[in-house]
């Protein structure tokens, strides 16, 4: 099959490309040592048209699939993930608006993210539930014409910058089916009773806002629900199909960051009287980084392009996310293991790779969950 880029989503990539490789190197170190973010920065991508492709051209979007809005992602991480992260997670969530939300929600929430008005977040994990998210406590009680929101949220994108956040809530804690329990419900975060608290001290992409929610009696109007109550497990497997995906372009980008950096390092480094890239250990990691980048961007791309299609492959989103979430790692490691000692101090980048990268392997559904959702599949 034929997933070669057509002369508009290469104009994009240049674009993205060169956007980022102008604005992001600048200020890289400032932002992850201070771990922090410029919102000027994201501004200015939206602007350009960098954020939120995927929304539909009547909601003020350009209407692209979530292949050019990969495309996007991989080109910004290729050049400096934790900035990559934080520009492009200003949309973490417009997915569910358009795939699930009312009229209502769409007309007024999305126009203003893809305009570069409004920021949005999602909130699922809590400190009690992760990977298991049908063990999601906080409540979303119906009282009148409004909804009552209490309990708490880790690891929630954007929680402190947001205007919007997505609330993964149990509305119907009795029913006998526990993926028929949680609703997704729609919050302004100036709503009295919303608290956001920065988690400081991350491993990487430090520049991208994580926080921990504390939601106690806060109240939404019941219009707020997205789509229909107790569809909040099945909207959530949609959603992540999408942003698994987002994730497996930011993996590419780190990976071909990292080869890059072990490239200039082998070619320019002495040892024993000839440069690195001479000897064939080193060429041998070069050549299976190399690889795994191509094989990881031809696994993203298949499932991209089938989702834009509408024959989304859930096996093949997880068996991409899963293989390039680990390429990104294995990338990052080697590239850090040619550089020596050297890899090991914050002067060289290659050592912020080495902590951006991980986390590729755990958000958006660990490498065991998408193993396990491999493996089913094949088993079937």
């Amino acid at each position: 099959m034929d997933f070669s880029l057509n002369k508009e989503q290469q104009d994009i990539v240049k674009a993205a490309r060169s956007f980022a490789a102008k604005e992001f190197p600048e200020r890289a170190r400032e932002f992850d040592r201070e771990e922090k973010f410029d919102l000027g920065l994201w501004k200015k991508a939206c602007e350009l048209g960098f954020v939120g492709v995927f929304i539909d051209k009547k909601y003020g979007g350009l209407g692209y699939g979530f292949l050019e809005h990969c495309l996007i992602n991989e080109e910004f991480w290729a050049v400096e993930p934790g900035i990559g992260a934080a520009i492009l997670s200003a949309t973490f969530g417009a997915e569910l608006i358009q795939m699930f939300g009312s009229d209502h929600q769409k007309n007024t929430v999305l126009p203003k993210l893809a305009e570069g008005q409004a920021i949005i977040g999602t909130a699922i994990t809590e400190p009690d539930a992760g990977s298991d998210v049908t063990m999601a406590v906080t409540t979303a009680v119906k009282d009148g014409d409004e909804w009552v929101i209490n309990g708490s949220k880790m690891f929630a994108t954007n929680g402190t910058i947001a205007h919007y956040i997505n609330v993964f809530c149990l509305t119907d804690p009795e029913n006998p089916s526990r993926h028929k329990r949680h609703s997704f419900i729609l919050v302004p975060t100036t709503a009295p009773g919303y608290q956001a608290i920065k988690i400081h001290g991350k491993l990487g992409i430090r520049a991208s806002d994580t926080a921990e929610l504390v939601l106690k009696d806060l109240r939404v109007p019941a219009e707020n629900l997205v789509g229909v109550a107790g569809e909040g497990f099945s909207q959530l497997m949609a959603f992540f199909n999408h942003t698994r995906l987002h994730v497996c372009a930011q993996a590419v980008g780190l990976s071909r960051a990292a080869l890059e950096e072990a490239v200039r390092h082998v070619k320019g480094r002495i040892q024993f009287g000839q440069p690195l890239a001479a000897f064939q250990a080193t060429q041998f990691k070069i050549a299976e980084m190399a690889t795994r980048i191509r094989a990881s961007r031809n696994l993203y791309y298949e499932a991209a392009w089938g989702a834009d299609c509408g024959k989304l492959d859930h096996g093949l989103v997880a068996m991409a996310k899963w293989f390039s979430g680990q390429t990104a790692v294995y990338c990052a490691d080697e590239a850090l293991q040619v550089h020596g000692g050297y890899g090991y101090i914050d002067e060289y980048k290659v050592q912020r790779l080495y902590r951006d990268a991980k986390i590729l392997e755990i958000y958006e559904g660990t490498k065991e969950i998408e193993k396990t959702i491999v493996a089913r599949g094949v088993l079937r």
